[in-house]
């Protein structure tokens, strides 16, 4: 593996700088659905107006389905890249893997209950989707400090 990776990295200087830098872009874009996505679901429990509802519908599908969506998986992919061919190891990076499998599963949640606000059965009040909202940005911590760290646990 060593070797691919060394003959790509020869033939193409630049390949690591212009992944890292395109994983990094599709992080942001994700996180900005994280965050945003369950701030609409605070706002569309709040209201009982017929039209906003309406088009608080239209504002989550379009946000998880042609932003948020797009950019986790390629966030993902290229973050798989990375970790592979430029051989990254450490519990860290286990660490944030980790971490990264719960915020796809915040993702699918996120489905699940922009679902509920499509067929008008949402149960959870604003106060719950408050709460909820903050879990990226915890996430988003963690995983900061350990790429930056890259802390060593003994």
């Amino acid at each position: 593996m060593l070797a691919v990776t060394s003959q790509i990295i020869a033939i193409y200087p630049n390949l690591y700088g212009y992944l890292k830098a395109f994983h990094l872009i599709a992080v942001i874009c994700w996180f900005a659905g994280l965050f945003y996505l369950p701030r609409l679901f605070v706002y569309h429990a709040m209201t009982t107006n017929p039209v906003s509802r309406s088009q608080f519908k239209i504002m989550e599908h379009k946000l998880f389905w042609y932003i948020m969506t797009p950019s986790g998986i390629i966030a993902v992919a290229l973050g798989e890249i990375l970790a592979h061919f430029f051989s990254f190891s450490g519990l860290w990076l286990h660490i944030k893997v980790a971490l990264v499998g719960t915020l796809i599963i915040y993702h699918i949640y996120c489905f699940k209950l922009m679902d509920d606000f499509a067929k008008d059965c949402n149960q959870k009040s604003h106060k719950w989707f408050r709460l909820f909202n903050e879990y990226p940005i915890l996430v988003l911590i963690l995983c900061v400090i350990l790429v930056i760290i890259k802390p060593i646990f003994y």
